[in-house]
């Protein structure tokens, strides 16, 4: 199997840990891997499937990140390497700037706390806009724990691997659209779940949907085009908002850990709804997405999963 590395320069303050935590959100991921030291995951990029490990090197000066692909067979050439750099930054948010938030949350006693504890998360996004829009499917409705467990079945049976014992990745939508629904059904999804997953798998791998292409579209035209697609709603389309196309501004208000979270720091009241969500969300404006990824960290450390600074 052959290997190619490189190394990311990140602005200070960074940590990988509470980064990859908030992308994974929860242990059981198999998807996203952390084992303390190191993220793992398998990527398609350039058209094969590679495995990234990305460990954070200890520096004086500014964070540095460590990137290891490997491939099966022959090492990752260069359109390989440079797609996968581009992945792996965007998904650790590398090229964030946090500078706002921090200036918010040092005049708001409500968030300085959060923001001293996990300094250094930077808001990840997954790979592609697809497989937020899968996510958001899979755990509509439902408790993220069983969520997660579904994403773990999809990937075993219909993600690549770089190798016969390798970490499966997320399947692509071409893989998804010749999925039978009946088999989805086996691995735990609902019926309508099934399909609303194999149709937007078939709508972007024959091009008739550009996921990709919502990166450079308006919030409110991104949010149009998702509530157009069969089994997305209001908090699913928030949902890919946020952590598909890095809208830090969007804070789904329809999300009940967020709601219990927003109960348990800020005092929201139990009965508040949506609307109540979305005025909290206001005076942090344009950061909600934000204060939503640190209160995701502060319910792990309390579970003891991540350690505050």
């Amino acid at each position: 199997m052959g290997v190619r590395s490189f190394l990311v320069d990140v602005p200070a303050p960074y940590r990988l840990d509470l980064t990859v935590w908030t992308l994974r959100r929860r242990a059981h991921n198999e998807i996203d891997r952390w084992d303390g030291s190191s993220y793992q995951r398998t990527l398609t990029v350039a058209g094969r499937s590679i495995a990234a490990t990305v460990c954070q090197q200890p520096t004086p000066g500014s964070p540095v990140l460590r990137v290891e692909l490997r491939g099966p067979g022959s090492t990752p050439g260069a359109a390989a390497v440079t797609e996968a750099r581009r992945v792996i930054e965007r998904t650790l948010g590398v090229g964030v700037d946090l500078s706002g938030f921090y200036d918010l949350a040092g005049r708001d006693e409500r968030l300085q706390g959060l923001a001293r504890q996990f300094s250094g998360m930077r808001p990840p996004s997954f790979p592609s806009v697809f497989e937020a829009v899968v996510n958001a499917i899979a755990c509509q409705q439902l408790s993220l724990v069983v969520g997660i467990h579904l994403l773990n079945r999809l990937a075993l049976h219909y993600g690549s691997a770089p190798g016969r014992r390798a970490q499966p990745g997320f399947p692509t939508p071409e893989r998804l659209a010749q999925a039978d629904p009946q088999a989805l059904r086996g691995l735990g999804f609902s019926r309508a779940k099934a399909r609303a997953i194999i149709l937007v798998a078939q709508l972007e791998a024959s091009g008739l949907v550009d996921l990709e292409g919502l990166r450079g579209v308006a919030d409110d035209d991104a949010r149009a085009a998702l509530l157009e697609l069969t089994g997305i709603g209001r908090w699913s389309a928030e949902y890919t908002l946020l952590r598909g196309l890095g809208r830090w501004n969007v804070l789904p208000g329809d999300d009940i850990g967020a709601r219990n979270n927003l109960s348990r720091r800020f005092g929201l009241t139990p009965s508040a709804g949506y609307e109540d969500v979305a005025r909290l969300a206001q005076a942090w404006w344009p950061y909600g997405g934000l204060v939503y990824f640190h209160l995701l960290l502060d319910t792990l450390a309390v579970d003891g999963q991540v350690q505050p600074s």
